[in-house]
């Protein structure tokens, strides 16, 4: 048994809601041409451990134009970004009940328009079009319907339910997510695409784009297969469902529940070298870390990215070989250096996430996988995977922080391992 010295950083550092989504179940009417969205949310939720006066959401640009509660309309207010609605009377603890929300917006981001190509997508945060809780450790299931002309198709997290013709026309297209996951990695893609399926054991993989013919949609995606059997190895925990990709107008990157969103210039970047699978990789990575197992706060945000490049270079080392994971190490301790240069390196758990910086991104995301390559030199590959694998496992569906994470590999080592975590996860690190 392993004893661990307490931390003098906070371990969890998510606030207290005082009540627990469920469920939500969204209908969006969305005009792509206005770049407007109009939508109705049902959220059903639990009072936690005292009467809930009001319900307290994220809810971006968007413009609220009634809340009701059993068919009562209910009083809310809206300011900064959230909403705040009050209950018709306190939900006594352990109750649960609904309210349901009517909306309408033109969100500047989060809901992305590309009205060129005849495209709607969603990036980070959801609640830019479906008021809801951002924070990472709030998971609830999701019924989601899309309206839309009849001529485009659509791809979205969750199962595919039959598709419902409109009075006028258009098409609802309609998706379950039967599993509770984050809010946060919510979304879907929706324009005229090219689309190509393939089998890969009990799943199938869907590759969607404006611009790519189908032979060239499974050329861009040829070895998503791979990566996801080497990640669910690497977890221990298999890929469920079908796994969905888009090529869409432009984004960095965006992982959600079942489905990654990539650019179309990534995509033609592939095409002409199939070597650059990086970002491919990166995404199918949070299928596991991030999605599955996911901060509880975003102090601990490099629980979620910095897993997510680690592994990446992890797959790289495993299908292109030894040079390329080095090379991806020898990036990472290049951006580290260049942050200590200028006096803006930190530690990998912030005190807070409220207006992060270009480099405060980079210590999550390239100091984050850094980290984890130094722990795996001091532990040797069997340890580390063993260990990983442990923490993967235990806290599939589940919140974390930092000292689950330590934990686990402290177990899988037979020893403590606070010297290295005050060191390169709560300190700023040593010499890289």
């Amino acid at each position: 048994m392993v004893v661990t010295m307490a931390l003098a950083t906070p371990v969890f550092a998510a606030s207290t809601r005082g009540f627990d989504v469920l469920h939500y179940a969204a209908t969006l009417d969305l005009d792509i041409p206005a770049g407007e969205v109009r939508g109705e949310a049902t959220l059903r939720f639990r009072a936690d451990e005292a009467p809930l006066p009001r319900l307290l959401l994220d809810s971006g640009e968007l413009v609220i134009d009634s809340a009701t509660q059993n068919g009562k309309a209910l009083a809310f207010e809206r300011a900064d970004g959230k909403l705040s609605v009050t209950l018709s009377e306190p939900l006594r603890a352990g109750a649960e009940t609904r309210v349901t929300l009517r909306y309408h917006g033109k969100p500047g981001h989060g809901l992305e328009f590309a009205a060129e190509r005849n495209e709607v997508y969603t990036i980070f945060s959801t609640s830019q079009w479906m008021p809801s809780v951002d924070a990472p450790d709030e998971r609830a299931t999701l019924e989601l319907a899309l309206r839309l002309p009849k001529q485009l198709q659509a791809t979205a997290v969750g199962q595919a339910l039959p598709s419902r013709r409109l009075e006028d026309g258009r098409v609802e297209h309609r998706w379950h997510l039967r599993t509770a996951m984050p809010g946060y990695v919510y979304g879907f893609a929706a324009g005229p695409y090219q689309h190509a399926v393939q089998s890969h054991g009990r799943n199938r993989l869907h590759y969607y784009a404006v611009d790519r013919s189908p032979p060239e949609l499974r050329q861009v995606f040829a070895a998503t297969g791979d990566m996801l059997d080497f990640f669910a190895g690497r977890a221990g925990l298999a890929y469920e469902g079908d796994y969905q990709q888009a090529l869409v107008a432009r984004t960095i990157g965006q992982e959600m529940a079942g489905l990654s969103l990539m650019s179309e210039t990534y995509g033609e970047r592939v095409l002409d070298d199939p070597t650059q699978l990086g970002l491919m990789a990166h995404e199918a990575a949070h299928q596991w870390w991030g999605n599955r197992v996911t901060c509880a706060g975003w102090e601990h945000f490099w629980l979620n990215e910095g897993f997510a490049n680690f592994m990446t270079a992890a797959w790289l080392q495993h299908a292109q070989g030894e040079e390329a994971y080095q090379q991806m190490v020898t990036g990472w301790r290049t951006r580290v250096l260049a942050l200590r240069e200028k006096g803006t390196d930190r530690a990998l758990v912030f005190p807070d996430w409220n207006k992060p910086s270009a480099d405060d991104r980079t210590v999550v995301y390239q100091k984050g996988a850094l980290v984890l390559h130094l722990l795996r030199q001091e532990l040797g590959d069997e340890v580390f995977w063993r260990g990983l694998r442990a923490y993967t496992q235990a806290h599939d569906g589940r919140s974390v922080v930092s000292a689950d994470f330590q934990q686990a590999m402290e177990a899988a080592a037979g020893r403590s391992l606070q010297p290295f975590f005050e060191m390169w996860v709560y300190g700023v690190g040593g010499e890289v």
